[in-house]
């Protein structure tokens, strides 16, 4: 280890032990308030394994959402797909890794994954493109990718998710240029309810294409996926401490200038954390181990013993986050783009025009260092270019994306009464996987291709056999 990467990794390990001893110190003086915050400190209750009628329980990553499903299936063909959705008690529901915070899974009735439904079925070396299974999880997919060449050319945060949940709500990563997830699918197949396959695509059935590349798992299961993908390519990682207000006024720039850029504000600081990627020709230098769960861990210590005093928690905090060395990595895109996130979380996300991006993000913050002092993870903020799907987000219009988190045992009703608020009235529209209140009316005046998306919906549809009651709320406000 060369002698500055030694300095700062003591610097940040001194930090951290003052941090921990002052925080013990503070904790026994602070009349019981550590006590109070390790009393709410809980595991949240668990619903039952089995319901009444021995069905197993299904939950959620962050245990927002659970269902006790009458019969799951995982198909390992199309073919047997098709005959299941024919005769298949409603709702019927497909299921990937469960990271949707939205009650997109929960059906009492038929649960479906595509688990053994994975892998690349073929690829086309001179286009860069690859028709994937659309149960093949994000993760794996990279490796798979690598090995002929190619990379998708943008990931979102966390890819433990499977390839259908991530299209089917709208996933994606950061990119001032850079589509999300659905606007480099070239070709799609899907068994629709009645257990028919069709192909769609720009050419062949064109409708149906335009409404299921963002489709909410309402218009059938998808199967298979034809990406267009990029050849492999090396980029630098660049993770730095920079002064929030400071970034806030560079961030468009910023963000114009980078291959890929985001930030993550750490609420009581006046820091945050920037993370640029830009494609070049160094040699590889992997990342290193994680540091993001330890460094949030200590953010929640902060929060802990210091959340009756902001002023002295805003000093410390700066005071820690200063002391960590910026971290660096040259590597292929899709080793470095995606991250590990143990630690779970319920999550908001809205993308607002991304003009009004800084000071929608401005809003919130206020508004949570203001009235919510037990918030201690990140806001995200990430960019995302304009598509044509016609359920996305993003159609239309560059977008500014903005995520607040709560931790999974703390209470979470303050995204919707304190965050939802402002980035609706910034524009926003909400990630489909992300938790939101929007019914049918609030969500027709947002997506100029609304009323086409539901009447093809209906069409393929009719019987209403795909909608569990979070889709009926979003379809039809019941």
């Amino acid at each position: 280890m060369a002698t500055a990467q030694r300095t700062a990794a003591r610097r940040t390990i001194t930090r951290r032990k003052a941090l921990l001893a002052g925080g013990g110190a503070v904790a026994l003086g602070a009349g019981g308030l550590a006590g109070r915050r390790a009393w709410l400190d809980r595991e949240p209750p668990s619903p039952q394994p089995l319901d009444a009628a021995g069905n197993a329980l299904w939950s959620n990553w962050s245990g927002s959402e659970h269902a006790w499903p009458a019969a799951r299936h995982a198909p390992a063909s199309e073919a047997e797909l098709a005959g299941l959705m024919a005769r298949a008690a409603a709702p019927i529901r497909a299921v990937g890794a469960g990271h949707s915070f939205t009650g997109l899974v929960p059906t009492d009735a038929t649960l479906v994954s595509l688990d053994r439904m994975s892998g690349i079925v073929s690829h086309d070396a001179a286009l860069h493109r690859a028709s994937v299974r659309a149960g093949t999880r994000l993760a794996p997919l990279g490796e798979a990718l690598a090995a002929i060449g190619q990379e998708m050319p943008n990931l979102p945060d966390i890819d433990r998710q499977s390839l259908a949940g991530a299209l089917a709500t709208g996933t994606h990563g950061t990119g001032k240029t850079m589509m999300a997830l659905h606007g480099n699918v070239v070709e799609m197949r899907l068994v629709t309810p009645a257990g028919e396959t069709v192909t769609c695509s720009r050419q062949a059935n064109a409708d149906l294409f335009h409404a299921a590349r963002v489709g909410l798992g309402a218009f059938g299961i998808v199967t298979e996926v034809t990406l267009q993908n990029a050849p492999l390519a090396r980029v630098r990682k660049t993770a730095s401490i920079v002064e929030t207000e400071e970034l806030l006024r560079q961030w468009p720039d910023l963000a114009g200038r980078h291959r890929n850029a985001e930030f993550m504000i750490i609420p009581f600081s006046g820091r945050s954390l920037l993370i640029t990627l830009d494609e070049t020709g160094d040699p590889v230098a992997p990342r290193g181990p994680d540091r993001d769960t330890g460094g949030l861990m200590q953010l929640k210590l902060l929060r802990d013993v210091f959340e009756f005093a902001p002023g002295l928690r805003r000093r410390l905090a700066a005071w820690f986050l200063d002391g960590q060395p910026p971290e660096t990595a040259v590597d292929e895109g899709w080793k470095l783009l995606a991250n590990a996130r143990p630690v779970r979380f319920h999550e908001m996300e809205y993308h607002v025009p991304a003009e009004a991006q800084v000071e929608a993000l401005r809003e919130v913050l206020k508004r949570i260092e203001s009235d919510r002092r037990d918030v201690f993870f990140p806001i995200e903020a990430r960019v995302v270019a304009p598509d044509d799907a016609w359920l996305s987000p993003f159609y239309g219009r560059a977008s500014g994306s903005i995520a607040v988190h709560a931790y999974y045992k703390d209470d979470y009703d303050f995204l919707f009464t304190l965050v939802e608020p402002a980035l609706r009235a910034a524009g926003g529209r909400p990630h489909w996987g992300k938790l939101h209140s929007l019914g049918a009316a609030d969500l027709r005046a947002l997506y100029p291709m609304w009323d086409a998306a539901a009447e093809m919906r209906q069409a393929t549809d009719p019987q209403g056999r795909m909608l569990n009651r979070h889709l009926r709320r979003v379809f039809f406000d019941v």
